[in-house]
């Protein structure tokens, strides 16, 4: 187990994971990487197993999302790129592909990629609390702290006139002011 979670590190999967609709997903082939298996392969054992897969656990990105993620560097661009446009799989298609796909190594990348969702789901409470938080203290505070909020904003604002001296490097002129 541990000679795993070496060869996929925490932030290897859950760099992987993408926000597309409103699901995070993961892209086949980042899963076939981290599977050790053609994203042909893993593709063709989801085919044969379609039954298993219905859209909340797989679909299929339109051309403009894989427009979109080309533009990001997500999927190969040019000749020799794909033919069709790259399924991808939620939380729960990723559950079922250890289902699908009989290793060893599946299973056990499946459970590190289940792991990488909670720990994500849980940095999303967590943030979601604390700007509740913040915005208590703003409510309960706000007019304690109005001065200082004020003299805040009053500095933010940039002095009339703009700059009095000029900031930054100032060459040397020579004799003929050049």
């Amino acid at each position: 187990m541990g000679r795993l979670r070496r060869l996929i590190a925490h932030e290897k999967i859950e760099g992987r994971i993408l926000l597309v609709r409103g699901e995070k997903v993961i892209l086949d082939s980042d899963l076939a990487k981290l599977y050790g298996v053609p994203t042909r392969r893993l593709n063709e054992q989801v085919r044969r197993n379609k039954d298993r897969f219905p859209g909340d656990f797989m679909f299929q990105l339109t051309f403009e999302e894989t427009a979109a993620l080309r533009s990001q560097d997500e999927t190969s661009k040019g000749r020799g790129g794909r033919r069709y446009a790259p399924l991808v799989f939620t939380e729960q298609g990723v559950a079922m592909l250890s289902s699908v796909l009989h290793s060893e190594r599946a299973v056990r990348v499946n459970i590190e990629i289940m792991r990488a969702f909670v720990r994500l789901r849980a940095m999303a409470y967590s943030y979601k609390d604390l700007a509740h938080k913040i915005h208590a203290l703003e409510q309960k505070y706000d007019t304690q702290f109005k001065d200082v909020f004020n003299a805040i904003r009053a500095l933010m604002v940039p002095p009339p006139g703009g700059p009095k001296h000029r900031i930054g490097f100032r060459p040397l002129l020579d004799e003929r002011g050049e």
